[in-house]
């Protein structure tokens, strides 16, 4: 899990028991530089699937697997300053998706050193693919790791990769951009290797298997299949919802290109008729100072990760997913008080009915979490709970006009008013 894009990284996923297209008849010569032929091959179907050239020539280096790691942890460092990573772990923690043993950073580091094989440097304009040694791609996964790093390889020259990903107050937005950038590099790079067309027409299971052997895949990769549930969706996200995006952007824009179409909320990613078919954007929500106490972190979920987080308590699909489908913008901040960490979140939402319904689905999420009897919180605007020597509110509130829910969690005798809501602003996003 590089968090939201900002180091694009090549996940080589259970995909090489797929037949692979033969593309040895009719071959173009092969390019200068390590795996010439195979990138000289690759580039003509890309183009193709991709509907777009190459504007100058890809760069292709090689690296030991150590000294591709090593690039990597650099690169990490750089996108995640360790302030920030911080705010975000306890952000999660706090919010119950994840747990408060686990080591983020070495946890993330783990995961790059089990999975890249290849990667795409925007800052560099250079692919690289680990060769020699333990850990080097087999040959049909090379052809994979060529084949979508060049995907990413032409974004680049279309969409400047480096400046669309590299948001680190709007999560949301970046990991909606990243599942644009994988999705299609994913989607792209199976139509070359399954030889282009509706190329999942022609298998058995069509679209519905590569999804699940993109799941069944981390049962191959340790430290993923381990990771919390959270982990785990996250990085899934981009390829798996990217790509049905992808899917969906190629039935109703077939003579178009997706890049004209970037996608600034993870709702809009699910939901590509809200991106493609209407202007529903999503709104920015703006905090004031804290009322109390001193700000660690600001952010926002989004559609994506509410629903996360109210499955990792409830576990059921059609409810999680219709609470958090009226989403219209969110923001929460982590405060130390001096009782310790508490955080305040508000989101605002479509219509006062999707509001309830979140609101009441929230709740039910809370209960589970703190082990509280159905109804703990009280009845009325304000809920208020008492568990595990935590405070926590939940209110309603109405927002320049939109209807809003807020939460509050801070340690026993702090005080939840940790902004003032009469000061957030909301307005539409950028």
């Amino acid at each position: 899990m590089t968090r939201r894009g900002r180091v694009v990284l090549s996940v080589i996923i259970g995909l090489t028991g797929v037949p692979l297209l033969d593309a040895c008849q009719g071959e173009p010569p092969a390019l200068p530089g390590p795996y010439g032929r195979e990138v000289a091959r690759a580039i003509p179907q890309v183009e193709s699937a991709t509907g777009l050239t190459f504007k100058t020539p890809p760069k292709l280096e090689t690296r030991t697997r150590s000294e591709l790691l090593e690039f990597l942890q650099a690169k990490f460092d750089e996108a995640q300053p360790a302030l920030q990573l911080a705010g975000e772990e306890q952000a999660y923690k706090l919010f119950g998706l994840l747990p408060d043993t686990l080591d983020l950073r070495a946890y993330l580091l783990a995961l790059l050193s089990e999975q890249v094989v290849g990667y795409y440097d925007p800052s560099t304009k250079v692919l690289y693919v680990v060769t020699g040694g333990p850990g080097s791609p087999e040959p049909a996964a090379l052809n994979i790791t060529i084949t979508h790093e060049l995907v990413h390889a032409l974004q680049d020259q279309y969409l400047s990769l480096d400046s669309v990903m590299k948001s680190q107050s709007d999560n949301d937005r970046t990991m909606a951009v990243q599942a644009l950038v994988e999705g299609q590099a994913t989607y792209e790079q199976l139509g070359v290797m399954l030889g282009g067309g509706n190329m999942f027409t022609r298998m058995p299971g069509g679209w519905d298997r590569v999804r699940q052997m993109i799941r069944d895949s981390q049962g191959a990769m340790p430290v993923l299949g381990s990771a919390p549930m959270f982990i785990q969706e996250v990085l899934l996200f981009p390829y798996l919802s990217g790509a049905e995006f992808m899917r969906q952007f190629k039935e109703k824009r077939p003579r178009q290109s997706v890049l004209g179409f970037v996608p600034m909320s993870t709702e809009q990613v699910m939901h590509p008729e809200r991106l493609l078919d209407s202007l529903d954007v999503p709104l920015a929500v703006t905090f004031p100072r804290p009322s109390a106490g001193t700000l660690v972190y600001e952010n926002g979920l989004g559609e994506f990760e509410i629903r996360l987080m109210l499955h990792q308590q409830l576990r059921n699909v059609e409810t999680t997913s219709r609470a958090a489908a009226g989403w219209g913008g969110d923001r929460y901040a982590v405060v130390n008080t001096p009782r310790g960490a508490g955080i305040t979140w508000v989101s605002v939402w479509d219509s006062a009915i999707e509001a309830a319904e979140f609101r009441f689905v929230l709740v039910q999420s809370i209960e589970k979490r703190f082990e509280l009897d159905e109804g703990a919180g009280g009845s009325g605007s304000v809920l208020r709970f008492a568990a595990k020597g935590r405070t926590g509110e939940v209110s309603t509130a109405t927002i320049q006009g939109y209807p809003a829910v807020v939460y509050t969690d801070v340690p026993v005798g702090a005080s939840t008013k940790l902004i003032d809501v009469s000061k957030v602003k909301v307005a539409p996003a950028r």
